[in-house]
């Protein structure tokens, strides 16, 4: 008889609490969270819960105090920063962050560069990338003459080049109009990776992550389904979250 193998988590976190030298309370508590390979996964939760926090540490930018962080069976932790910085890619809510070089394809070619990939090999990610984002025909613009929007799938497309396991998101429809979320939401409902959303936009959660999870003082308190959990006002009530007005959680066939 042959044994099943379970296919390890894309992402794994156990136990993680961390604490600021100067804070007086811990800003992360007994966080635990587990996500599925190829699962999209909206962390929803009001400022200072945590969220930004988690996010430095799925990386290794910040090193766990107590708790593990597992990334496809590999530890985040210092001897394996390398390979899980290759692994988690990390797209900032400033878009400008990730975008410093004179072009947008040298943008998108610095990452792989730095890992040593040089030739052909590094051409075809870098046309890979700027494909899988609509941002081919931005190639060889200049960073600064690009929309919020273009912006926007120039830096995720820096992080898509490095071939990441794992894309996470910090606030990724800041300062785009309502076209520009809803032409994000197609682009990441279209990605094969998995997905971290970090966001206040309840309705660009729902657009993208069938899964979403509340932060609060440090601890998920909520892991739901995402119509589920926006369908209970009180509960979003409770931890400062809201739908804009008027907003219809009916799903678009009904």
């Amino acid at each position: 008889m042959i044994s099943a193998t379970t296919e390890p988590a894309a992402l794994s976190v156990h136990g993680l609490t961390y604490r600021y030298p100067s804070g007086d309370r811990p800003v992360l508590a007994d966080l635990s969270l587990q996500v599925a390979p190829g699962e999209r996964v909206a962390v929803l939760g009001p400022n200072g819960s945590g969220k930004t926090t988690l996010v430095l540490h799925l990386n290794g930018l910040i090193e766990a105090q107590v708790g593990t962080i597992v990334v496809g069976g590999v530890a985040v932790d210092a001897p394996h920063l390398s390979e899980i910085r290759r692994s988690v890619g990390m797209v900032f809510q400033d878009p400008d962050d990730q975008l410093f070089m004179h072009t947008v394809r040298d943008d998108v070619a610095f990452g792989p560069a730095n890992l040593g990939i040089r030739g052909s090999e590094r051409d075809k990610r870098v046309e890979a990338a700027l494909h899988s984002v609509g941002a081919t025909p931005l190639a060889d613009r200049h960073p600064h003459q690009l929309s919020g929007g273009e912006r926007r799938r120039a830096a995720i497309a820096t992080v898509l080049s490095m071939d990441p396991r794992v894309l996470v998101l910090d606030e990724p429809t800041s300062g785009l109009d309502p076209l520009g979320r809803r032409e994000l939401a197609d682009l990441l409902s279209g990605l094969w990776m998995t997905q971290l959303i970090v966001t206040h936009d309840l309705p660009f959660a729902l657009a993208t992550c069938p899964r979403a999870v509340i932060l609060d003082a440090g601890a998920i308190v909520a892991d739901a389904p995402t119509r589920e959990l926006l369908s209970d006002a009180e509960r979003l009530d409770r931890h400062r979250l809201a739908l804009p007005f008027g907003f219809d959680l009916a799903p678009p066939d009904q």
